[in-house]
């Protein structure tokens, strides 16, 4: 089983940054991507981002492309959502999730799930 925690959310102005990391515990070997998806106020779940672990391989939806950059930290093993020039759009809890297969816009192609930091954005 995999175990993942998010951590690094808050409360920020709009145009702020933010940070998010994704740490995962326990069978880590079989992970080969790591997904973040986001649950705004009365809205679905969205797809953000994801990144494949071998080859860094990384996609964004069009809403935060070019705003937003996944990483891995080698060093630890976790994975990284820089947030930049945030808009109250950006405002939801934000879920990373851990697959055997390649990264993808699909939940259901998660097995694992962290639960999730608050992210929100002030205007």
């Amino acid at each position: 089983q995999v175990q993942l925690v998010e951590s690094g959310g808050g409360v920020v102005q709009v145009g702020g940054s933010l940070t998010l990391s994704c740490a995962a515990s326990g069978s880590t070997s079989g992970i080969n991507a790591i997904g973040w998806f986001r649950r705004g106020p009365g809205k679905d779940y969205e797809f953000v981002s994801y990144i494949n672990w071998g080859w860094d391989l990384t996609d964004y939806a069009s809403s935060v492309k070019g705003r937003f950059t996944i990483s891995k930290n080698y060093a630890d093993g976790t994975v990284v959502l820089q947030m930049n020039n945030l808009s109250p759009d950006d405002t939801a809890v934000y879920y990373c999730g851990a697959t055997r297969y390649g990264g993808s816009w699909l939940k259901a192609a998660y097995e694992s799930w962290g639960q999730g930091t608050q992210v929100t954005v002030t205007t």
